[in-house]
């Protein structure tokens, strides 16, 4: 039988109750989070990068560091890569959980839709460093050709969404069914 007088562990003693949740977290799944921008210029063509790490184009974006939110990540990577500065605000259009594979565990890769830049913004695109090799706005079909699979899913999805104002969520690339 309970003690209707007792009191939880976290009102008792508040050092042995962060000591549990330290516990618990340290044994919680940690994910990596992936962040990438949506980016269209005014003809509605999305900027893609071709990073000099990997074989395909991709979007702009990155991951983010340990206990860094996704949004700051993604200015920074932005601002690193590219030279870009965006404002705050930018809405999230796609949510994907991509299952573990090869060596990776599981991980959330976002999309943010950063709009649509000025012709200003576009002069001002620079490769800043040497994670990439080129950057170029491409049509739908230019991007569907030049991205991976999941990628061009993930990407479509994020254009549909931006012009429905919904968010998409998806499981490797692939929609949920409702």
């Amino acid at each position: 039988m309970t003690d209707p007088t007792a009191q939880p562990l976290y009102q008792r003693d508040p050092a042995a109750w962060r000591a549990h949740l330290a516990e618990g977290n340290a044994r919680q799944a940690r994910k990596r989070v992936g962040v990438d921008a949506l980016i269209r210029d005014h003809h509605g063509r999305v900027l893609l990068v071709d990073p000099t790490y990997k074989p395909n184009w991709d979007m702009p974006g990155g991951m983010a560091e340990a206990n860094e939110p996704p949004i700051d990540a993604l200015q920074r990577e932005l601002a690193e890569e590219l030279g870009l500065q965006l404002p705050e605000g930018m809405a999230l259009v796609c949510l994907d959980w991509v299952a573990p594979h090869g060596p990776w565990d599981d991980s959330l890769m976002l999309i943010f839709d950063a709009g649509t830049l000025t012709a200003q913004q576009t002069a001002a695109l620079h490769l800043a460093d040497t994670e990439l090799g080129a950057f170029e706005f491409c049509t739908p079909q230019q991007a569907q050709q030049r991205l991976r699979s999941y990628v061009w899913a993930r990407l479509h999805a994020a254009i549909a969404a931006a012009d429905t104002g919904r968010t998409a969520y998806l499981h490797n690339g692939n929609p949920l069914r409702a």
